[in-house]
């Protein structure tokens, strides 16, 4: 996609809206374009608090991840690492579906952990480069109103690495069509 850039599509699974009130419980991530270079770890809860509705979403009890996730801080670690080994001299994008969501885990995370954030200071959404490329309205970027044309083989199953493989497929469709039609404009 870019010689200075690396898209690096990245979901996760967490306990309730927003850090530190609930906790990030899964990471998953993979390189747009090579779905098959990827990471994924599950993660300690870092507070008891959770959003039964969410824990329904993410399909494992809190005890799941109590017992069997790693410390926040090693899966940081990790992730940071994984980038890195990844990035080369190219700078690392952070593309989500819903950015927001997602990014305002992994930054509070990166920060609170490792003082700093390898993405920097911005994400990518893929829902806003949807609605930007189509016109549409909000509504429409919701996964299920997206058209088949623009989704891999790959469905969102809420575990965080089957998310970011498909949700790498739809930015690298979307991505695809947006140079198509600017080709075509210039």
């Amino acid at each position: 996609m870019s010689n200075t850039e690396i898209y690096i599509s990245v979901d996760i699974e967490a306990s309730g809206p927003f850090p530190p009130e609930y906790s990030m419980l899964s990471i998953g991530a993979c390189v747009v374009g090579d779905i098959d270079v990827s990471f994924y770890q599950e993660l300690k809860p870092i507070g008891e608090r959770f959003l039964a509705k969410a824990i329904d979403i993410v399909g494992k009890p809190m005890k799941h991840f109590a017992d069997c996730g790693q410390e926040p801080k090693m899966v940081m670690e990790r992730f940071d690492e994984w980038i890195k080994s990844i990035s080369h001299k190219k700078t690392p994008i952070f593309a989500g579906f819903n950015a927001a969501f997602d990014w305002a885990f992994v930054n509070w995370y990166f920060h609170t952990y490792l003082n700093k954030n390898p993405f920097g200071i911005a994400p990518i959404d893929t829902k806003s480069l949807f609605m930007g490329l189509t016109g549409g309205n909000w509504k429409d970027t919701r996964s299920s109103r997206i058209p088949d044309r623009f989704k891999g083989p790959l469905k969102q199953t809420h575990h965080a690495l089957d998310d970011a493989k498909a949700q790498a497929q739809m930015f690298e469709r979307i991505i695809e069509r947006a140079r198509e039609r600017r080709q075509r404009d210039i």
